[in-house]
Formats: structure tokens, sequence, C-alpha cells
């Protein structure tokens, strides 16, 4: 996965990151100094994953909602994240092509990691993104949306399933692509707060 320990990065991983992300050659290697600053070992663990999701959102709880981030991009699940899994989940969490964007939304909802989507998994999600609302601003919410047992509904309702149907990843896809309304729904974007972060973080 490239020299997670050196200084400098490798050739062939900032040729596959530049390829894959939307980072320059300067930029990753601004980041890739600020990871070996905080991680020395060249890896994130799950409590500091969750500690960087802190500091993005001081007024809320984004706890549950970074366990989960983390757990879909520790892709070989060994509890830990280096520097390509790292930059890849800063990618699709803050910008990312569609398709690539929904591809790892459906990772992330697929808690259980069984290749499909349950009601369940749809609340638990749900439910951690809601922890991330200031409670002020939950209030601002639609009637309809202002809880997470009651956008987890909409979203269902949207798929059409019965209780105990499953969504899978072709379909949650396609019925994302198809219908914005739902992609705000199982989504918590605050763009310009974290942008402004990364902007701290690389300055």
């Amino acid at each position: 996965m490239g020299n997670s320990k050196s200084g400098a990065l490798s050739k062939e991983l900032l040729e596959d990151l530049k390829s894959n992300t939307k980072y320059n050659e300067a930029e990753l290697c601004v980041w890739y100094q600020s990871f070996l600053k905080e991680c020395p070992t060249g890896r994130i663990t799950k409590e500091q994953f969750e500690g960087i999701y802190a500091s993005f959102f001081p007024n809320a709880d984004p706890t549950e909602y970074a366990r989960h981030v983390f757990r879909s991009f520790d892709t070989n699940a060994d509890g830990q994240l280096d520097f390509k899994e790292y930059i890849v989940a800063l990618h699709l969490t803050s910008g990312g092509k569609t398709l690539q964007k929904l591809e790892w939304a459906f990772a992330l909802y697929d808690v259980d990691g069984n290749g499909t989507i349950s009601k369940n998994e749809i609340q638990e999600i749900v439910k951690s993104i809601f922890n991330m609302i200031p409670e002020e601003d939950q209030k601002d919410l639609p009637e309809d949306e202002n809880t997470p047992d009651k956008r987890a509904n909409k979203v269902w309702d949207f798929f059409g399933k019965k209780e105990d149907d499953k969504i899978a990843e072709r379909e949650f896809i396609q019925g994302v692509m198809d219908n914005k309304d739902i992609l705000r729904l199982i989504q918590y974007d605050e763009p310009q707060k974290i942008k402004d972060k990364l902007k701290e973080k690389k300055q």
C-alpha cells in the first residue's frame, strides 16, 4: 500500500491517488506530511479517526457515524486505515464522483457486509447521521423527516419495500441516482464546515 513509514510518498501510490481522487501531487504531499505528524506509524486507528470527526462536528456527536465510515473504508478489516484508505475516505466523503460516492454509500449502509441493505441498517445509519445534527438545526427539518425513524421510513418507502425486504447494490444506486431527494436523505453533507477544516489542516 505504499511507503507508510517513510517521509515521502512512493511514486506508485502518488500516481494511484492522483488518478482516483480529486487531489493533485502538491496536495497529496501536504496531506501525507500532516498524516505522518498525527499518525507516526503510518496508520490511523478507529479512535483517532473518531477524534478527527469530532473536531469537524464540535456541536454534535459524530462517534457512531465515524465508526460506520471507518468500517466502510477499512477494506482489509484490520482496524486501521493506511494513508491510501484515509485519502480515499476524505475524497469520497467531501467530494467524489456520484457513482463512486454511491458505491461507498452502499458499503456504509451495508452494516453487516452481506451485500444487501435491510430496513434496520437504514435506521442505524440514519440515526448516526441525526446525532451529528445539532438539536437547534433538527427543529428546522421538514415534519416528515424530523426524526431518525421518519427519515428511514421515507427512504424505505421510496424503494417500495416491505418491512423484511432487502435492497441490493444496483437497485440502491439506481434508485438514488433517479431521485436526488433520496440522496439528500441518506447522507450528511456539511461541505463548507469540512472544507474550512481541511484548509486549516493544510496550512
